[in-house]
């Protein structure tokens, strides 16, 4: 944050080419890259760190917490607002990509590996690729959770796989008992079928 912090004053003053240059530098040593251009509030904190990019028109509120492989990223090379907005006390967990000008707003977590390509509404909680809203995630835990989703994640996606999964084992329990009449069913054609050759 000291790199990022000098090389954004430089960037205002107009020293941009020595603004990204000292940015280079910190992606060096830190292995996380900040454009000078991008805004941070405070109290801004990256865990671990390794593989965080932020793209140039970012802009990060207060109390925010980023963790490893996280990537602010544009979606196109147009001029003007290319990269995502985030509000107050976001946390996006390790390896999540948020593109193009969206908005997090106050509160919102990121499930690791999320990738985020809508605004998402103030204190829900969004996983998956592409990210959906967690069921009741706007009831937040006491604790921190650590990377942005706790064990008690109502998943969209497993719900909707349990619950396939269900309906094909009572599909297979009705075929079973469909199948296991018509044996029986056969089975009395049958022995009429003998009866009437041995009385012919």
């Amino acid at each position: 944050m000291l790199f990022y912090r000098l090389a954004h004053n430089l960037w205002m003053l107009k020293f941009k080419w020595l603004a990204r240059f000292i940015s280079m530098i910190g992606r060096w040593f830190t292995g996380i890259e900040i454009h000078p251009a991008a805004t941070i509030g405070r109290r801004f904190f990256i865990d671990h760190g390794m593989g965080v990019v932020i793209g140039e028109t970012a802009e990060i509120g207060d109390d925010c917490t980023l963790y490893h492989g996280v990537t602010l990223g544009g979606t196109t090379w147009n001029k003007g607002k290319r990269h995502p907005t985030l509000g107050n006390n976001v946390v996006v967990g390790a390896g999540a990509k948020i593109l193009g000008p969206v908005t997090l707003a106050d509160g919102v977590r990121v499930g690791s590996n999320s990738v985020v390509v809508k605004s998402v509404d103030a204190g829900q909680t969004v996983v998956g690729v592409p990210a959906r809203v967690l069921k009741n995630s706007k009831k937040q835990s006491a604790s921190f959770d650590s990377y942005a989703v706790g064990t008690e994640a109502d998943d969209p996606t497993v719900k909707a796989i349990n619950s396939i999964l269900s309906h094909l084992h009572d599909m297979d329990a009705q075929l079973h008992k469909v199948s296991k009449e018509l044996n029986i069913e056969e089975g009395r054609n049958t022995s009429v079928n003998d009866l009437e050759i041995e009385s012919k």
